[in-house]
């Protein structure tokens, strides 16, 4: 089983800027994508950024132009840059990497999470 563990949050004032990082335990294989999703306290997740295998990206339009994703395959490592922080960025903050693995000569889709590192924004 392959473990994702967040790390950079804490708490910045607004305007302010983090950068997250979640290093996997071992070499994924099969990478679909890999991603940042955040809850905030009462409210749904929602997903914040994703970055495909061929390297492309997607945002949520409350982080587009703000927050970039980035990855590092050889450290196994995926980043989200986030500037222009916003109170309403608060949120605990989960990576994840959507693989598919080889089952009977079938791909199967399969996700693994990270267990969240927390953002504050707060003058």
């Amino acid at each position: 089983q392959v473990q994702l563990v967040e790390s950079g949050g804490g708490l910045v004032q607004p305007g302010g800027a983090l950068r997250l990082s979640c290093a996997a335990s071992r070499s994924i294989f099969s990478i679909d994508a890999r991603g940042w999703d955040r809850q905030a306290p009462g409210k749904q997740r929602e997903l914040v950024a994703a970055i495909a295998s061929g390297g492309s990206t997607n945002y949520s339009d409350s982080v587009k132009g703000r927050f970039t994703i980035s990855r590092d395959n050889a450290k196994n490592t995926v980043y989200l840059q986030m500037n222009s922080l916003k109170p309403e960025d608060t949120a605990v903050y989960y990576c994840n990497a959507d693989v598919r693995i080889w089952k009977g000569g079938t791909y199967f889709p399969y996700s693994y999470w990270g267990k969240g590192t927390l953002v504050t924004v707060s003058s």
